[in-house]
């Protein structure tokens, strides 16, 4: 399907060209470490061809009506839609993410685009309330060019989170998606431009996060930075944006907890934790890291959730019947197993995986079973620390103040889950967990119109709903005089005058 002798150009006005190095990125399928494509490798160079496309096209896209851009955005919906199947190929060779789970998740992708496109022909702008003889309304107006950096594991989905509301609210774009899973983010300038999208609206830069990240966030022409990734990469990407006063939206690392009270049937909370924790390897920033259970559930849910893991089926991710694939990359295995170590030496206890698959269908590929420790304290730095691999550490509490200050206790606030069957202790949790998503008797959900983001070190801004789309805009106040009396502040008649 990908041609490796073909490199693919970068994505600028509307064309594939090469970087002006000429270098390129070799791209890895994970499950045996074979190349499967190059693209070319951008620098500062090519973001500001792709900045200087995207100001140029936002001249056209700032003033082409809302109701267009929504039926732009609808077409660019149904071209999407027909094309997924070849699009789950390319990205489950990208990143290894098991073919089952990356057709559920691209296939939602399309709402994404009917979501905001109707906001774009729907929005209505304000008229507060001012006082006298005056008409006053507000505008809310394209910030103008933005970027986008945005990362290897849910190379569309997170992708398509930032597109949708910028593209809606009138805004043109310079993406940097990662050098590990560049392919798709490309393939999209073909379908916005098919669907009506004017060239230059869109543009994708793959490159290194030192060399095009940097030169995409210290940019002075850039309106708005929109990253997501680890924590520590958010902050050096706020730091060098905060330089120009550039707008910055982050949604960074998690370590999500699992919050199981008694009251939950096991069989519930065992399904629970191996969605939470095991899809997509753990390599997500919502995983289920933390599966914090009441104690007097704790024996009896270990013990089948360790069976149900090792009962996971690795294997190829192409195959329709794996249950889980590689990790992305070496390093992302490496990164897991340093982990696992440090773990064993805090004193936790493996009770499942801790180990790479055996027999020659793994040799190449970065596979790592699914992880259980237990014994964990919540002072672990495995309790802690962002993993980004198939480790869940299970935590066991007494009371419901307990659990909440488990589930507090780590510096970040993405997401949390809460297992019950008492209605009122859901929501009560819930009110003071801190935590930007929180899911009661679910997991890893997601929808357009629900604002997506966390609180602490997780991030800042919010994607999803009409809230991205008004974070895409800056509001603009006009205040009409409707009288056609003469105003002279200065004049000395004795007539007592408005100010403000």
């Amino acid at each position: 399907m990908l041609n490796q002798n073909a490199p693919f150009g970068l994505y600028i006005n509307g064309q594939f060209r090469p970087s002006s190095s000429g270098g390129t990125i070799p791209v890895e399928n994970p499950k045996d470490g074979r190349i499967i494509a190059h693209v070319a490798e951008g620098e500062a160079a090519d973001i500001d061809a792709a900045i200087d496309a995207a100001e140029e096209a936002g001249k056209i896209w700032a003033a082409t009506p809302g109701a267009v851009r929504g039926d732009i955005m609808h077409r660019a919906a149904e071209l999407l839609a027909a094309r997924l199947n070849d699009l789950v190929t390319i990205e489950v060779d990208q990143i290894g993410r098991p073919r089952r789970e990356m057709s559920a998740q691209l296939g939602r992708l399309p709402e994404w685009f009917r979501y905001f496109g109707a906001i774009a022909r729907t929005h209505e702008d304000t008229v507060p309330p001012f006082g006298g003889n005056f008409l006053n309304y507000t505008r809310r107006v394209p910030l103008g060019v933005v970027g986008h950096v945005t990362p290897w594991n849910h190379p569309l989905l997170i992708l398509t989170k930032k597109v949708a509301p910028a593209m809606a609210a009138g805004n043109t774009m310079v993406v940097k998606p990662s050098e590990l899973a560049p392919i798709t983010p490309l393939l999209l300038g073909d379908i916005f431009k098919e669907a009506g999208v004017p060239d230059g609206v869109y543009n994708v830069v793959p490159g290194y996060g030192a060399t095009a990240g940097l030169a995409l966030s210290s940019s002075p022409r850039i309106a708005k930075i929109d990253l997501t990734g680890g924590t520590e990469t958010g902050k050096a990407v706020a730091a060098v944006a905060g330089h120009n006063l550039t707008r910055v939206a982050a949604e960074l690392g998690g370590k999500a907890s699992v919050v199981v009270f008694p009251d939950t049937p096991i069989d519930r909370c065992v399904a629970a934790t191996l969605f939470a924790s095991f899809i997509a390897a753990g390599q997500t920033c919502v995983q289920g890291a933390r599966l914090v259970v009441h104690r007097s559930i704790h024996d009896e849910v270990v013990e089948k959730l360790v069976a149900r893991a090792t009962a996971i089926k690795i294997g190829d991710p192409q195959d329709m019947a794996t249950q889980m694939g590689p990790l992305v990359s070496a390093k992302q295995r490496d990164v897991t197993e340093r982990y696992v170590k440090i773990g064993l030496e805090e004193g936790a206890t493996l009770a499942a995986g801790g180990r790479r698959p055996e027999g020659g269908a793994f040799d190449n590929g970065y596979y790592y079973t699914p992880t259980i420790f237990t014994g964990v304290t919540n002072g672990m730095r495995i309790a802690q620390e962002e993993i980004f691999g198939p480790v869940v550490c299970v935590i066991p509490f007494e009371t419901e103040e307990e659990a909440i200050a488990l589930a507090n206790g780590t510096e970040f606030g993405l997401a949390t889950s809460i297992w019950t069957r008492d209605l009122a202790r859901a929501h009560r949790v819930a009110h003071r967990l801190q935590s930007g998503i929180t899911w009661i008797n679910d997991h890893h959900r997601i929808d357009p119109c629900s604002p997506w983001g966390g609180f602490k070190m997780s991030g800042l801004g919010r994607e999803n709903g009409l809230v991205a789309y008004e974070e895409y805009t800056q509001i603009q106040n006009i205040i009409v005089n409707l009288s056609d009396e003469t105003f002279d502040w200065y004049a000395r008649d004795g007539v007592e005058k408005r100010y403000s």
